[in-house]
């Protein structure tokens, strides 16, 4: 014996849906696009004014930049075995020292960050 579920009241959404409801309408008539000439005799009565070249417009030739130089900040990313996130705030001038003194000796920040733990616990005690 089947046992059936309760009805909650709710309808079939699809039960009164017709797919010939969705179908174009045969009688309406697609809206074509105006002539060339007739979008141009239109867009000069409105003052409209092309960004085209040779439709009357000067085409005046812009000097090239010379690239900026390329960044010189230093990739600090190693395979050191240290994966730990560590995130703290600071202030920007401090976080600007911290990365000069690894930058001027070539470390990582984390590696930075060993060296001051130690130099803090010899200077500190622990």
């Amino acid at each position: 014996m089947e046992r059936s579920r309760a009805s909650l009241g709710f309808d079939d959404p699809l039960a009164g849906f017709d797919p010939s409801d969705w179908a174009p309408d045969p009688v309406k008539k697609v809206r074509q696009r105006p002539s060339t000439d007739v979008a141009r005799q239109v867009a000069e009565k409105t003052g409209f004014k092309s960004r085209e070249a040779g439709q009357g417009a000067t085409v005046v030739p812009v000097p090239l930049q010379p690239a900026p130089p390329a960044a010189t900040n230093p990739v600090r990313r190693r395979r050191t075995g240290r994966n730990a996130q560590f995130n703290l705030k600071a202030k920007p001038e401090t976080i600007v020292a911290f990365c000069a003194v690894a930058d001027q000796n070539g470390w990582g920040l984390g590696e930075t960050l060993e060296y001051a733990v130690s130099l803090l616990e010899r200077e500190y005690g622990q």
